[in-house]
């Protein structure tokens, strides 16, 4: 892929200039234990649209077990989950939908394009393209372990009933 397709070259990110560590992750999102898939947030531009998170994957995170046994690789879904909870923060940061939850809408083209081992620090960046307030939020994203592209997509964000 060429660097003017890419929502943030992930080489300009500064892990050491984190913008919310897990704790301030928590404040906006409700996932919690195994289904946490976000260790903090590094870069947010709520002008430009554009937010990125990292999950630093642990060597006994709950999957490694049994997917793959002998060869753990993160799976595909927990790669599209962790996109989901960098657009929740992005939304109640931004307060683009007051008093809702969001939930997936959908997922469309995704394309895994590498592996994510135990003890990699993975990187997804995503970029608001199309919102409707209080209904919508669509975002590309693009995750990396290190400067490599490991999956890329667009997520769909959705409000969820105010019962759930």
């Amino acid at each position: 892929m060429a660097r003017e397709d890419l929502i943030l070259d992930p080489a300009s990110i500064d892990f050491d200039n984190v913008v919310a560590d897990l704790e301030g992750v928590r404040k906006s999102n409700p996932q919690r234990y195994e289904m946490e898939q976000l260790s903090g947030i590094v870069y947010d531009d709520g002008e430009a649209g554009i937010c990125a998170g990292y999950l630093d994957i642990a060597e006994d995170a709950f999957w490694t077990r049994g997917h793959m046994p002998g060869m753990p690789l993160m799976p595909g879904v927990l790669m599209c989950e962790m996109a989901a909870q960098v657009s929740t923060w992005y939304v109640v940061q931004h307060d683009l939908m007051p008093g809702k939850r969001m939930g997936f809408g959908g997922l469309d083209e995704v394309k895994f394009r590498g592996i994510v081992r135990p003890g990699d620090r993975l990187l997804c960046v995503l970029k608001k393209t199309r919102f409707r307030p209080g209904r919508m939020l669509v975002c590309n994203f693009q995750s990396f372990v290190g400067t490599t592209m490991v999956a890329e997509g667009v997520i769909r964000g959705i409000p969820l009933p105010d019962a759930i």
